[in-house]
């Protein structure tokens, strides 16, 4: 560090500004001394796994605007959340602090918007900054020049949104009006300043609402279906018995399965059934009438049971996600064109993403919140010609925790002292540093609650996976993710294992103490 640097940082010290002060400093600097600043576009869905995107090698969809981020810039390949569910990831993606710090344990709580985010640093150091459709914070935005957000988790069709306090309905499709709002807010901006848009959708989110151009996609098609869609959990603890998320029990006649209801039964499927398509119009609700009743009058008379009625529940399912999927796809494309068409794509980073991963009918389940493979793994592809390479993939272990501190050091802001994360610019770079973490932790809080996944934590490095189901339960699973990538064997009481299992508690208690949970530490020793 030269001897300039260092005073003026003893300086900020002595009077009292501190490292948000040298933060906005530094990053006020760049603008002037290092040239034009990247602006950044973030784009994130709301449960789009991994393994429904073709990039990632998926079997069951294409997504061609998509994997054009990839084959341009960086793919991913081993991104994790740190608590999968909505809001606490989309917490720990603003404020670059794990759930316990940032105060947004679960989906239930409201996030503090008076909290130092990513945003806002970028904003005090000169960045335009907009937030465009799903928040679900239960607070307003902060930190933005310009936000419109869909009220909770919103609705596919006709959906309201709240622009800057004022809430109005607006005519479509949600992912096709979240991209208009988004493409609107990019020709009205600064062109004389680096903006930052986090453009972010709703869909695939349950109950996946096709739009009205993909009503029929994937008809007279059978999706294949996931290995382990009837596992049995025989080696799995009491947690995976004792969830709500089966595709077998779980899912709702007309909320999920889309089954009109020839009466207004007084349940909550019912409810939510009759509000979702009560919002449709005349026209909309004619093609979904079009697209569903035959399909559901041949179901109702095959009556079904058993293992072929949990398939006819995965088609029913999966088809709908993709098609949900395949709107995204379409609207990132537009936006790419966008980007093309006026001369921004060059100087952009552009990232996609979801706040977490899914159950594609993996272990028989939908919903996401279990640390298996499947929801803890978070698609993340970021393109950026200027420096990253196209085409190029990466097997470093990378959490959402990460996100923030590469936006900031791409836009020359210091990180403050207390964001948990690093950058991952040289990662973009092709350098990944000696020192690089070797293992992630996660922690999930909401229970009891929705779909009665049991607290849990654990750590998972590039081999294996141990975690500990704790409070109305002491339950550690271990499993070998090279000679198990599935997760169907749990090995934790295999003396085979013990050093393992030995290094691992070992490490996850230091990866508690790194990351101030303390608190968990308290369950560690219970078995």
């Amino acid at each position: 560090m030269s001897s300039s640097k260092t005073n003026r940082r003893e300086f900020l010290k002595t009077t009292g500004l501190g490292l948000t002060a040298l933060s906005l400093s530094d990053g006020l600097l760049s603008s002037t001394g290092k040239g034009t600043r990247p602006n950044i576009i973030f784009i994130m869905s709301d449960d789009h796994a991994a393994h429904a995107l073709s990039c990632y090698g998926s079997k069951i969809n294409q997504t061609p605007h998509l994997d054009r981020l990839a084959q341009e810039g960086m793919r991913f390949d081993n991104c994790f959340c740190t608590n999968s569910i909505c809001a606490p990831s989309r917490a720990v993606i603003l404020t670059r602090k794990y759930s316990h710090l940032n105060g947004i344990l679960d989906n239930r709580l409201k996030f503090d918007g008076t909290q130092q985010t990513f945003p806002k640093l970028l904003q005090q150091a000169g960045y335009q900054t907009a937030m465009i459709g799903k928040w679900h914070l239960k607070s307003d935005s902060t930190g933005f020049d310009y936000w419109n957000i869909l009220p909770g988790q919103g609705d596919y069709y006709n959906p309201d949104l709240i622009a800057m306090g004022e809430r109005k309905q607006y005519p479509g499709y949600v992912t096709d009006i979240i991209t208009d709002i988004a493409l609107d807010w990019l020709t009205r901006r600064d062109s004389q300043k680096p903006f930052c848009l986090m453009y972010q959708h709703k869909a695939p989110h349950r109950n996946w609402m096709p739009g009205p151009k993909y009503l029929n996609l994937y008809d007279n098609e059978e999706i294949p279906e996931p290995a382990t869609l009837f596992d049995d959990y025989a080696t799995k603890s009491r947690a995976a018995f004792e969830q709500e998320m089966t595709i077998e029990k779980h899912l709702w006649d007309g909320h999920d399965l889309k089954f009109i209801p020839e009466t207004a039964k007084a349940t909550e499927d019912s409810r939510l059934w009759l509000r979702e398509i009560g919002r449709l119009t005349p026209e909309q609700r004619k093609l979904w009438d079009e697209a569903y009743e035959a399909e559901n009058k041949a179901f109702k008379e095959a009556k079904l049971t058993g293992k072929d009625l949990t398939r006819w529940k995965y088609q029913r399912y999966i088809k709908d996600y993709l098609r949900s999927v395949a709107s995204i796809d379409e609207n990132v494309g537009r936006l790419l064109d966008y980007l093309d068409e006026n001369d921004l794509a060059k100087n952009t980073i552009v990232v996609y993403t979801s706040d977490q991963g899914f159950y594609l009918g993996d272990h028989g389940w939908f919903d996401k919140r279990f640390m298996y493979e499947e929801s803890l793994r978070m698609p993340l592809l970021v393109r950026y010609p200027e420096e990253i390479m196209a085409g190029s993939v990466n097997t470093d272990i990378v959490l959402n925790l990460d996100f923030a501190p590469t936006f900031l050091d791409y836009a020359g802001v210091s990180t403050p002292a207390d964001m948990q994360g690093v950058s991952m610019k040289p990662i973009l770079h092709g350098k990944t540093p000696a020192d690089w973490r070797q293992a992630m932790y996660y922690h999930y809080y909401e229970f009891p609650g929705a779909h009665s996944v049991k607290k849990h934590y654990g750590i998972r490095t590039q081999t294996h996976k141990l975690i500990h189901f704790y409070d109305d339960i002491d339950a550690w699973e271990l499993y070998d993710l090279i000679k198990d990538p599935e997760e169907l064997k749990n090995v934790y009481d295999d003396p085979t294992y013990s050093e393992v299992v030995k290094q691992l508690k070992a490490d996850l208690k230091a990866l508690q103490e790194k990351y101030q949970d303390t608190e968990a530490m308290q369950y560690n020793d219970e078995k």
